[in-house]
């Protein structure tokens, strides 16, 4: 066993809108000590970090100093297709409708309480992030609270979320989070690190030998960097040659990130 094992623990928050308990992984680093300011990384579905093998990823993580310690809260998915998606913008078929409350509950709730029981006074930072619609929630959830997270990542996003049926006229001038985007006044303060994999999936809806998910992506990027966003600085995009959309390729991925969220540079 290595020293460097974290301590994976499981409990409940009561989110008030469903009237249902959260199950919450959290996966606290060895030798956790309370008086000491952590970084938080906030992933969304946390049904998904034990078929990730979670606690060994972070356990290679910090025993190869791949990142420094952090704190890792994990909530469990309620209902994916309306809690996931984007705040008070329901996508054609009326999901989504759920985002802004899961924002909330996040951020003003689950988060708050969790520091409650673990007498946690303070973080040196907060992240968040996901994979695919747990990815197009986490993007959402911080651009609506960019004050309360300073990164974000964002693998194998649902970024394809649009308003209109493919078959109703639809331009992908329908997609949700791309207009968000634009229509956004002020750049958020908010580090951005987003990764694909080339064989995310077999769509290509304009044929234009790209697939989607890398698609939609790199075009969210250009409305970012209108937006004064810049590639390197505050913006990052990562490709993975024969990355699939499943955990085995999440699982290869997130260290890469968890050294650019948390790493030495």
């Amino acid at each position: 066993m290595l020293k460097s094992n974290p301590v994976v623990r499981r409990r409940k928050i009561y989110w008030d809108t469903i009237q249902q308990d959260v199950l919450v992984d959290v996966i606290l680093p060895f030798g956790f000590d309370p008086s000491h300011h952590y970084p938080l990384l906030v992933l969304n579905d946390g049904q998904d970090m034990a078929g990730m093998n979670m606690d060994l990823i972070l356990s290679e993580v910090f025993h190869k100093k791949v990142s420094k310690p952090f704190i890792l809260f994990a909530p469990h998915a309620y209902d994916r297709l309306q809690t996931y998606g984007v705040s008070g913008i329901p996508d054609f078929k009326g999901r989504g409708s759920l985002a802004a409350a899961y924002g909330d509950f996040v951020v003003k709730i689950m988060i708050p309480e969790l520091m409650r029981r673990l007498k946690i006074k303070h973080f040196e930072e907060k992240v968040i992030g996901g994979f695919s619609l747990g990815a197009l929630s986490a993007f959402d959830i911080a651009w609506n609270y960019p004050t309360a997270f300073s990164k974000v990542f964002a693998c194998s996003g649902s970024f394809w979320w649009r308003r209109k049926d493919l078959k109703d006229n639809y331009t992908d001038a329908d997609r949700i989070i791309h207009q968000l985007v634009r229509e956004t006044a002020n750049k958020p303060q908010l580090k951005i690190w987003f990764a694909c994999g080339t064989l995310d999936e077999t769509s290509d809806r304009n044929n234009n030998g790209i697939i989607d998910s890398i698609d939609d992506t790199l075009d969210l990027i250009k409305e970012l960097e209108a937006m004064g966003y810049i590639r390197g600085e505050d913006l990052s995009y990562n490709e993975m040659i024969g990355g699939r959309h499943t955990l085995e390729t999440y699982g290869i991925v997130l260290p890469y990130f968890l050294h650019w969220a948390f790493g030495s540079k």
